[in-house]
């Protein structure tokens, strides 16, 4: 193909189809072919290999450490020692109710293990659409738990549960 867009090499010259045609170069495609656009990322990072913008887990994660500072700062003495895990989701046996989806799960401390708090951030951030309502559900979790562990009524942790 010649310059000339649309004309065989052979007719570029032609007197048909050359002398009145207009030149016009070639335009250098700029989406791909479905219409989307370009791909790529939004933000470059400042560091390679490292995305810019923290990942929904990473804000999840974030927010669980919070919340459980919050509850620490309070309730260390009598809490003890005790790990806090998030899992994207749980394992749920076969025999499992299908109309429940656990938040969370404590398992007690046993001889040299400590107790153990895992938060499932699948189930909570499903059943949130803002930040506030994944923040205060979080927190609701987290609070639910904590009593179960110190075998307290869940007002005594946080006065302000089952306020709206």
């Amino acid at each position: 193909m010649s310059e000339l867009r649309g004309l065989p090499d052979d007719q570029a010259g032609s007197p048909a189809g050359g002398a009145d045609a207009v030149l016009r170069p070639r335009r250098r495609r700029t989406r791909d072919r479905r219409g989307r656009g370009l791909r790529g990322p939004a933000i470059l990072p400042r560091r390679l290999g490292t995305p810019e913008r923290p990942t929904a887990r990473e804000l999840f994660d974030d927010l669980v450490l919070a919340t459980v500072e919050g509850i620490e700062d309070r309730w260390q003495q009598r809490l003890g020692l005790v790990e806090y895990a998030v899992e994207d989701a749980p394992q749920i046996p076969d025999d499992w109710q299908p109309d429940r989806v656990p938040l969370s799960s404590l398992i007690r401390a046993g001889g040299t293990d400590p107790a153990r708090i895992v938060v499932f951030r699948r189930p909570i951030e499903h059943r949130c659409q803002t930040r506030p309502e994944l923040e205060a559900m979080v927190h609701t979790v987290l609070v639910e738990q904590v009593a179960e562990l110190l075998g307290v009524p869940v007002e005594e942790i946080d006065p302000r549960y089952g306020e709206d």
